[in-house]
């Protein structure tokens, strides 16, 4: 069943042009050609100095109106915690001898840490922050009759230190391309035979309906794996995006997602009854769970009953796993965040495929 799967979705020379062409087209695309505005950044504040200077300077920030603090941090250690969590986009960090130093006429540096995961934002916020240090500095020059000297910024960005846009994009392309093809060619497996007239032929076979799907699973994971790896090579070594991470989780985790993904294009196959009908239903979730996987706006940026309906999404976990796995170098234990509802989702809906396909067999 799986090598007759392989030879019907692979034969036609017109249907691997579409199968693998596609993938590395809109990858150099999305490359080149997305763009991400600045909306709201959550931060975070060191503050060693704890004097009234420092928190003028913070006072500044928080009435920008587009920094939010979510939290005053106690120890270095904080920061990675806030930063890798994702709870903030930002961490200040001001040292003990600001005010003083200031008064003295010294330099008094502040350290900005950013989350350059998504670039654009990272460097649209540090933009943001050196404008706001830049009125403080008037502010504090006039204060004391012009002679104070200006407090420094020093910004680091972790996990994307040139602000690369396509540092962002490009990881979250492995896992969308390849959920696009799997979840439609999936979709169209039990559509095609009914079409083709060859269902009859599957029915009198010496399989079982679960023996069946599990012969049509396997060669959408099979082939959705391939295209994540083609754009894998076009994101490593086209794009010269640095991988942090390791292979084998990547992977693991791309397996459960694209198994996912398969579990609902089998869904689809088994309800609907002409490829036509199975392109429509698969074409009408792509573009919702896309808007809601954080490929283009950040989870927590979205309305709280979107964030909600977000769980319900696999793309939004599988776009999450392998940025993480690839740009931060987590292991597979760190991110059982997105392990845990893939699986759900696996587990939910490939038993209901089997039954809706046991059902339509009978």
């Amino acid at each position: 069943m799986i090598r007759k799967e392989l030879r019907s979705t692979l034969k036609d020379p017109a249907s691997r042009f579409v199968l693998f062409a596609p993938a590395i087209l809109q990858s150099l695309l999305f490359g080149y050609g997305a763009t991400y505005d600045l909306a709201s950044v959550p931060y975070a504040v060191l503050d060693y100095s704890r004097s009234p200077t420092s928190a003028a300077l913070l006072a500044h920030l928080d009435g920008a109106g587009v920094f939010h603090r979510i939290a005053n941090l106690e120890t270095p250690a904080d920061i990675a915690r806030v930063i890798n969590s994702e709870t903030a986009l930002m961490v200040m960090q001001i040292g003990p001898r600001f005010e003083s130093a200031l008064m003295a006429g010294e330099s008094a540096p502040v350290q900005v840490i950013l989350d350059a995961r998504n670039s654009t934002t990272a460097g649209s916020a540090a933009s943001y922050v050196g404008s706001i240090v830049d009125d403080f500095n008037a502010a504090l020059r006039l204060a004391h009759g012009g002679t104070a000297p200006p407090p420094g910024i020093q910004v680091r960005a972790w996990f994307n230190p040139n602000l690369e846009t396509r540092w962002y994009i490009m990881p979250a392309m492995i896992a969308q391309l390849s959920f696009m093809q799997t979840l439609l060619l999936a979709a169209l497996s039990v559509a095609r035979e009914r079409e083709q007239g060859t269902f009859d032929q599957t029915l009198v076979t010496p399989l079982t309906p679960v023996e069946i799907m599990i012969g049509k699973a396997i060669p959408p994971m099979l082939i959705g794996l391939v295209q994540a790896t083609l754009v894998l090579l076009v994101t490593r070594y086209w794009f010269q995006v640095p991988m942090a991470g390791s292979l084998l989780e990547l992977y693991g985790g791309l397996a459960l997602f694209v198994l996912a993904g398969v579990g609902i294009g089998l869904s689809i196959s088994a309800i609907a009854v002409s490829m036509q009908q199975a392109m429509q239903y698969t074409f009408f979730l792509v573009m919702p769970m896309t808007l809601l996987s954080g490929l283009t706006t950040p989870v927590s940026a979205m309305p709280r009953a979107l964030q909600i309906a977000t769980l319900l999404d696999p793309l939004r976990f599988g776009v999450d796993l392998v940025r993480r796995v690839y740009l931060e170098g987590v292991g597979l234990g760190t991110i059982g965040s997105d392990l845990m509802p893939l699986a759900i989702i696996a587990a939910i809906t490939l038993p209901s495929a089997a039954w809706l396909f046991r059902n339509r067999l009978v």
